[in-house]
């Protein structure tokens, strides 16, 4: 049988059925993005059909490589909190045009495919402390949340206080307050794509009361992906400034640990951890799958694709290897015929999206050990920075800085490595000659 040969289902104590219930679960619980990533990405002068095919190649692509090369239950996607950083700090905020944007990606690619082809790939990851990637994880969390709250009203700016509630008698604020509301109402119950499921609700109510216009169809073809695909390759000559090495080492470092903590927390999960050695089976193809639909992700035309904690879910159910990403890729081929559904996935209906992922994410503070000022300090103002610049890579940047002298000052600069040290010049000439 070609499936058992491909996949080993037999060794892995499973079946075509669990691994397919599996990958619909999965492709449930993330299917959210191919509304968000859209909506965000549009918003910087991409055209969202082009964007909503581009996040589905990527995600085929991420998928069959993982199912395929790494024979891992992991689904990729373009990722939450970077497509976040790609719209607010370096097209919007920045004023980089998109196109050098998805250039950076496409760099940020390429030198994660020479990192896991490389024997540097674990030593780099674990070079990075602990307490510095959950507080990243954690900022980003607290980053897509505000900007959920922000993009549909619920949050304005505010010249007393910078911020403040926003108009809540507006039907469109009542309508993304309805919607967190019953997204979070699904996922605390569990509900089997909680996500996506919340946001069908809020959707539907605002069509019927008429607060979002209604489709103009359900299916139809294909939407073209030509004005985004290879941008990212034809502007490469525009990657000429030190503002966008920060934003390509934003790019590699926040993708780097965002897939390898996502793939040990799915490897775990699903017992893919060797109990001696501690290491997961397999983890270099599954990165270096990663890498490469990253790569590919942005020629297409969209942000850094990378690993779906949503994963889990399927795990759960009984995924245990690649073909459920095959079926996730092939859920999602599907899915490339209902572009229209795009016309009524408003702010107000993404809202909740952002800010339950947001919710989620912001629980890996407990990993970090609040009782160790020298480690609380760069934590802290990698999170709090991140929320009040409205920069993923300007939080990162200060805790960066933060580390070393912390660390220092508290008699431990010999557990800070000359990664850390390096990062810090360079964060220090970023804020002295760039911000």
């Amino acid at each position: 049988m070609i499936l058992e040969q491909l996949f080993h289902l037999r060794e892995n104590r499973t079946s075509v059925r669990r691994e397919l219930i599996g990958g619909l679960t999965t492709f449930l619980a993330m299917s959210y993005i191919l509304a968000v990533n859209p909506e965000l990405l549009g918003s910087t002068g991409m055209s969202m059909t082009a964007v909503f095919t581009a996040t589905i190649l990527a995600a085929i692509v991420g998928c069959l490589l993982m199912g395929l090369v790494a024979n891992f239950p992991v689904a990729l996607a373009p990722g939450m909190g970077l497509n976040a950083f790609f719209t607010y700090t370096v097209v919007q905020e920045w004023h980089i045009p998109w196109q050098t944007a998805l250039a950076g990606v496409f760099v940020a690619g390429i030198l994660f495919i020479l990192l896991t082809l490389s024997k540097l790939r674990d030593k780099l990851i674990n070079l990075i402390p602990s307490a510095l990637k959950y507080a990243v994880s954690a900022g980003i969390g607290l980053f897509i949340a505000f900007s959920g709250l922000q993009t549909s009203g619920i949050i304005v700016a505010n010249k007393s206080n910078a911020v403040a509630l926003g108009n809540l008698h507006s039907p469109t604020v009542l309508l993304a307050i309805f919607g967190i509301i019953v997204g979070i109402m699904l996922v605390t119950a569990n509900v089997t794509g909680g996500i996506f499921w919340g946001m069908f609700i809020t959707a539907a109510v605002g069509m019927i009361f008429g607060i979002i216009p209604l489709p103009t169809g359900i299916i139809s073809g294909v939407p073209s992906v030509q004005p985004i695909f290879g941008q990212a390759v034809t502007h490469l000559g525009n990657i000429n400034s030190f503002q966008m090495i920060i934003v390509i080492l934003t790019f590699f470092i926040i993708g780097l640990f965002d897939t390898s903590g996502t793939l040990v927390g799915v490897a775990t999960e699903a017992g893919m951890v060797d109990k001696e050695s501690g290491e997961v089976k397999g983890v270099g193809k599954a990165l270096f799958s990663g890498a490469l639909a990253t790569t590919l992700g942005a020629v297409f035309g969209t942000s850094p694709t990378t690993a779906y904690v949503e994963s889990t879910s399927g795990v759960a159910v009984g995924a245990r290897t690649g073909l459920s990403s095959v079926f996730v890729a092939l859920l999602f081929a599907i899915a490339a015929f209902f572009s229209p559904i795009l016309t009524v996935i408003t702010s107000a209906v993404t809202a909740s999206a952002l800010i339950i992922v947001g919710i989620l994410m912001l629980s890996n503070v407990q990993y970090i050990d609040w009782t160790k000022f020298e480690i609380a300090v760069p934590a802290f103002f990698t999170m709090i920075m991140m929320l009040l610049t409205y920069s993923i890579s300007e939080g990162l940047a200060v805790g960066f800085i933060f580390y070393p002298i912390t660390m220092t000052v508290k008699g431990r600069w010999r557990e800070v490595n000359a990664l850390m040290w390096t990062m810090m010049v360079v964060f220090i000439l970023y804020f002295a000659f760039v911000a």
